[in-house]
C-alpha cells in the first residue's frame, strides 16, 4: 500500500511535458498511438488557460505490449535554484516525484475510421474477458456433468454385477 501513497502536486493548468520509450518508434502502430496521447495530452503553445511554465513530466512506456503511462511532478532539492535560470542548475538539485494518476493501456484494435472501418491494428494477445468468463462457467458445468456421468457410470456396473441368491 506504500505504492499508492503519491506524493506531490502540480499546478492547476501547467503543461506537461510527454516522454515517450524508444519503442515507440520501432511499430507503425506505435507510432500512431504516440501521436493520439500527443494530441490528447499535450497542451498546444500559448493556450490561453495554460500556464507558462513545465511543472511534470507524462512518461509512456511500452512493456508486455501494453502502454504504461505514468505523472511526475518536477521537484528541487533546493528551493533557491527553483528561481534561478534552467542553464544554472545542475542534474544533482532536480528530481522527480510521482504524483498520479498511473494507468495502463491494453490496445486491442485501432480502426481507420472513427468507430469502425478498416482494422489497422489488431492486437493477437489479447483475450477478451468474456470469454474467460464464459471458460470458467464452462469448467464448472463440466464438473457438475462428470459428476453426472460418474454416478451413471457407477449405477450402470451396480447393475452388470452378477446377483447371488
Amino acid at each position: 500500500m506504500d505504492e499508492l501513497k503519491l506524493t506531490g502536486n502540480s499546478m492547476l493548468g501547467s503543461r506537461p511535458l510527454l516522454s515517450f520509450d524508444k519503442k515507440f518508434e520501432t511499430e507503425p502502430y506505435l507510432k500512431l498511438i504516440s501521436c493520439l496521447l500527443r494530441d490528447s495530452f499535450g497542451t498546444p503553445r500559448g493556450h490561453p488557460k495554460s500556464k507558462p511554465f513545465i511543472d511534470r513530466i507524462m512518461s509512456f512506456f511500452v512493456a508486455d505490449n501494453k502502454i504504461w503511462v505514468r505523472n511526475y511532478q518536477i521537484s528541487y532539492k533546493d528551493e533557491k535554484n527553483a528561481t534561478k535560470k534552467s542553464k544554472d542548475l545542475n542534474q544533482e538539485s532536480i528530481s522527480l516525484v510521482e504524483i498520479g494518476p498511473r494507468f495502463v493501456l491494453d490496445p486491442v484494435r485501432i480502426f481507420k475510421g472513427c468507430f469502425g472501418g478498416e482494422t489497422l491494428f489488431e492486437n493477437p494477445n489479447f483475450i477478451n474477458p468474456n470469454k474467460i468468463r464464459a471458460e470458467k462457467r464452462r469448467a464448472k458445468g463440466d464438473k457438475y456433468s462428470n459428476t453426472f456421468e460418474a454416478k451413471k457410470n457407477k449405477r450402470a456396473k451396480f447393475e452388470n454385477l452378477p446377483r447371488v441368491n
